[in-house]
């Protein structure tokens, strides 16, 4: 394990052993709401309300690098908790190559989705428990059970599920050949076919919908208007002098939103 203290940041450079040490799984499980989940990278910012947690977690951190490499615990220590408000980056040794964890999903009706993982994985589960928190109905340390029976909740689902790399780990989503049409099936009625007798659907259109955040054969008025809310809201200008991964985000999600747009307006 590595740490520096990078610009603003506290850097810490490990391998698996230590990502899914115990002490590690414990500072994440108290911080999944205040992490924000990047490429190849966790960013965890300052609680006030858990400022314990983190004193302990950068207390151990300490230990763990003075031991592997000799260094003076008493330096380590004081150095990183005089900087314990900055955010954390933690990430994978370039020199580790990353592990694939299989996710199913499972639709119990129109309102309902399980996810469950097929093994243990703390950091993959609370990458879903940050992102869909407000919607879980339930959940253990390997499963949740969603209530999405709201439209902006499947558009949540779905932005979630795009997402296929967790910091160390790939993601291998496994589901059905009728899981989109039972889940969006309560839009049959829509001027976008009969979806749920037909049980066929177009994946790829289904996602435009999802992005602009409105339901599957929303009319032309209903696609402008949630078309301009977005782009408003992701334009990239408006985080121009932010960190760079933070204008990535928003390019990128800004160019989803003009795809969608472009795709769905043209068979709407």
């Amino acid at each position: 394990m590595n740490i520096v203290l990078d610009g603003n940041l506290i850097r810490i450079t490990t391998q698996f052993e230590t990502l899914n040490s115990e002490w590690m799984k414990n500072f994440l499980n108290h911080h999944c709401r205040g992490m924000l989940f990047l490429k190849n990278a966790v960013l965890v910012f300052k609680n006030d309300a858990l400022e314990s947690i983190r004193d302990k977690f950068l207390q151990q951190a300490s230990k763990d690098l003075a031991s592997r490499n000799e260094f003076a615990l008493d330096f380590i220590e004081r150095s990183l908790l005089k900087c314990k408000t900055r955010p954390i980056r933690i990430e994978l040794d370039k020199n580790q190559k990353p592990e694939s964890v299989k996710v199913n999903l499972y639709v119990y009706d129109k309102d309902t989705v399980l996810i469950s993982l097929l093994s243990p994985n703390a950091w993959v589960m609370n990458y879903f428990r940050s992102q869909l928190q407000v919607y879980v109905e339930r959940g253990t340390d390997m499963s949740l059970v969603l209530d999405v029976s709201d439209y902006r909740a499947k558009a949540r689902l779905d932005k979630t599920l795009n997402k296929k790399h967790v910091l160390h780990y790939t993601i291998e989503y496994i589901y059905d050949n009728h899981f989109i049409s039972k889940l969006y099936s309560d839009f049959a009625s829509f001027s976008f076919g009969n979806l749920a007798k037909d049980s066929v659907i177009d994946d790829e259109r289904v996602k435009f919908y999802t992005v602009l955040e409105c339901p599957v054969g929303a009319s032309k008025e209903i696609l402008k208007r949630n078309y301009r809310k977005l782009a408003k809201v992701y334009h990239p200008d408006k985080v121009i002098h932010e960190e760079p991964h933070m204008l990535n985000h928003y390019t990128q999600k800004f160019q989803m939103i003009q795809e969608a747009y472009s795709a769905l307006k043209k068979v709407s």
